[in-house]
């Protein structure tokens, strides 16, 4: 179908309009899931930054990441944060597929997930006073919150329900946490490259920081060990705090807030079938991206699986970052001519060793 095109302006007319400028809040607000998006896939929480970034990749998110993460490169590392549990998740959003009533209840939230895909037609400036009317006012911190209101009961706003895992694992259906009193560092993949044969950290970091649109294709074409699919048993959109050691005292101390998605899914994985559980996979990731995490879980639960030098393994550690492949793509576009030139002095020469001189074909 097309469209008819506007009437043409004039020259004059067009460049006497002043360019349109996008501010950071209106980036924040109204494009969240592409900031949160440049965020998780350059590993970088940094909201005001990646609204920059999005603006100044006009809107091409493996571009923003690009820039991002080029950014994180060039600063300097202050501090290591303490381990966080996801029980302390404070959830904006929590829904189980798997149970109609989980612990806690189900927590809508705000999302695109319930409503029709008809695309918007209402005239420029209805459009405008109607998403005016739907803003909520500044809090006193300042900020606009979209996602819950601000009330004098905490219980209100500061919700954490309980968590399916650790009931499943109370009826004996989940195999209970290893007791691991030398329990490992996390695997760095900023300062080691991961290949196959890295630990189960090294795999969900990939994943974490990877391409949304690579990773949820390789869980969604890849995966063919299973006949069906798995279940997502809890998916939570949240706030979780970060914390570091005070410089003087050594206590923990809270920082800051980063907002996350976790999914756990469970599927009948033969490894754990064996011993009568259900094999669990985890994915989490920066912002709201709940595509990203339903497919980071799947492909958890996928690794485990697999051995370690199989297919899988490989293409997940290896071809999931989308630096690596847009950065591939792009190379393509600079001066290849001496490389087209021997492609072409190969090409004639196959030709003349199949048809020599004097013969005929």
């Amino acid at each position: 179908m097309i469209t008819p095109a506007p009437a043409p302006a004039s020259t004059a007319a067009v460049h006497a309009e002043e360019p349109a400028w996008l501010e950071l809040d209106q980036l924040t607000e109204r494009l969240d899931l592409a900031v949160d998006r440049a965020m998780s896939e350059a590993g970088l929480w940094a909201p005001e930054l990646a609204a920059r970034a999005v603006r100044q990749a006009e809107g091409d998110p493996a571009e923003a990441a690009h820039l991002l993460r080029a950014h994180r490169a060039a600063q300097p590392r202050l501090a290591v944060s303490a381990p966080v549990a996801t029980s302390e998740l404070r959830v904006v959003r929590r829904i189980s597929s798997a149970f109609r009533n989980p612990p806690g209840g189900q927590i809508l939230g705000r999302t695109v997930d319930y409503a029709g895909r008809l695309l918007d037609l209402l005239p420029e400036d209805e459009g405008r006073a109607h998403v005016i009317d739907e803003s909520p006012a500044p809090a006193d911190d300042g900020h606009l919150h979209h996602d819950h209101q601000h009330s004098a009961d905490p219980s209100a706003v500061e919700r954490v329900p309980g968590n399916v895992l650790a009931i499943l694992r109370e009826m004996g259906l989940v195999a209970p946490l290893p007791e691991r009193p030398d329990d490992p560092e996390p695997y760095d993949i900023t300062r080691r490259p991961a290949r196959p044969g890295a630990p189960r950290s090294a795999w969900l970091q990939t994943m974490a920081r990877g391409d949304t649109g690579s990773l949820v294709h390789l869980w969604w074409y890849g995966c063919d060990w299973r006949p069906d699919h798995e279940i997502p048993g809890e998916l939570r959109h949240g706030a979780l705090p970060v914390r570091i050691a005070h410089p003087h005292t050594g206590e923990p101390v809270t920082v800051a807030e980063v907002r996350v998605s976790e999914v756990e899914s469970f599927y009948n994985v033969p490894s754990a079938a064996a011993q009568h559980h259900l094999g669990v996979g985890y994915g989490i990731c920066f912002g709201h991206n709940e595509r990203k995490s339903i497919a980071m879980a799947g492909l958890d639960l996928a690794l485990v699986h697999y051995d370690a030098t199989s297919e899988l393994h490989h293409d997940v550690l290896l071809t999931l970052d989308g630096l690596d492949s847009t950065g591939y793509a792009q190379h393509l576009k600079l001066p290849h001519h001496v490389e087209y030139r021997s492609v072409l002095d190969r090409a004639e020469a196959a030709g003349q060793d199949a048809n020599p001189p004097g013969e005929t074909v």
